[in-house]
């Protein structure tokens, strides 16, 4: 199982749409495989195709470490989130393909989302908390969107300004 490469910000793939997956074969199981490895290795909770630049609908999810109750590790594919609480909080986020910052984003509390497991069977899930906010955060890579996105423009640009001295600090000790 080959960790993968994570794309960072700036790759096209990030802002692109993700395709529907309509192939459930080997090959799909082999890229989940590789998608858990990758997180895991990246101490991520979370990880969507783009970030690994496949520009498909599927994500892998492992909240077992956090305190919300345990949601176990499981994959996703064609996930679209169909209901939100009108109830909303504030979390840190931080994202794989922009490490090293962190900020406070609004979510939804609640959220239910209807996917296909990796076996193409649908299924339908209700989420809060910490949870909720990894498939929101996800959910969003699929749809071009990150998280530096639902900050303000001032806050954005604060954290870009940060991300980028990070890269030139990490550039310079390299």
């Amino acid at each position: 199982m080959p960790i993968r490469p994570i794309e960072l910000l700036g790759s096209p793939v990030l802002r692109q749409e993700a395709s529907e997956i309509e192939t459930f074969d080997e090959s799909l199981q082999g890229l989940v495989r590789d998608m858990f490895e990758t997180m895991y290795h990246a101490e991520g909770v979370g990880l969507a195709g783009p970030q690994v630049g496949i520009s498909s609908r599927i994500l892998v999810i492992d909240t077992r470490n956090e305190e919300d109750p345990p949601a176990g590790r499981f994959a996703l594919v064609n996930p679209r989130i169909v209901e939100v609480s009108r109830a909303t909080e504030r979390g840190t986020e931080g994202c794989l393909s922009i490490p090293g910052v962190d900020e406070l984003v609004e979510r939804a509390l609640v959220v239910v989302v209807e996917a296909q497991d990796t076996a193409g069977r649908p299924l339908r899930m209700e989420a809060e908390g910490f949870l909720a906010r990894v498939l929101q955060h996800e959910i969003d890579h699929l749809d071009g969107v990150l998280f530096i996105d639902r900050l303000s423009p001032l806050k954005r640009e604060f954290l870009l300004k940060r991300y980028r001295k990070l890269q030139a600090e990490e550039a310079e000790a390299s």
